[in-house]
């Protein structure tokens, strides 16, 4: 038995595989250096780009860029369905944060209190190819089977791309 998915305006975003699974899970990841301190340079926030990327060999996850400012640090991720987002994400700091800590002794000065780089929250935002309110509609608009048919004979589904915001 052969089963179809039409995902639609998601076509175009890659799509990973497992063992059991195809997933395309992405989150955009947002740290904020502890008390807002803003002392993050170029040179700080290219060795901390650095030490994330390390760490996804561990999670299996794609880093697709890195960018942030002096007291913050933009992270979009592609991790695969066994991931705990919670889990990555402090890994992710807890690595930067002990490998800038050692080898940029300045940082040091600002978290002489706790010995973190980090503020203990963070930002992650579901990131998908669609708007919420086009998958919305998707899903409302899907053919149930129609149960006089029988097994295996359904209804046409409409494509996302025939889908239209309201």
């Amino acid at each position: 038995m052969s089963i179809t998915i039409q995902v639609g305006l998601w076509a175009s975003t890659e799509r990973r595989t497992g063992r059991h699974c195809a997933f395309s899970l992405h989150a955009h990841l947002i740290f904020v250096t502890k008390f807002r301190h803003q002392v993050s340079t170029d040179r700080h926030l290219k060795r901390c780009e650095e030490s994330m990327r390390a760490v996804r060999d561990d999670f299996e996850m794609e880093l697709s860029e890195f960018n942030g400012e002096a007291q913050h640090a933009h992270i979009p991720v592609n991790f695969p369905p066994n991931v705990e987002p919670s889990k990555l994400v402090n890994s992710l700091k807890g690595v930067s944060s002990r490998r800038l800590r050692q080898e940029c002794p300045d940082l040091v000065q600002h978290y002489w209190r706790e010995n973190k780089l980090w503020s203990g929250s963070h930002f992650a935002g579901s990131v998908s190819g669609a708007p919420l309110s086009i998958v919305k509609q998707y899903i409302k608009n899907q053919n149930r089977p129609d149960p006089c048919r029988g097994r295996g004979q359904q209804s046409r589904s409409v494509p996302m791309t025939e889908v239209r915001a309201g």
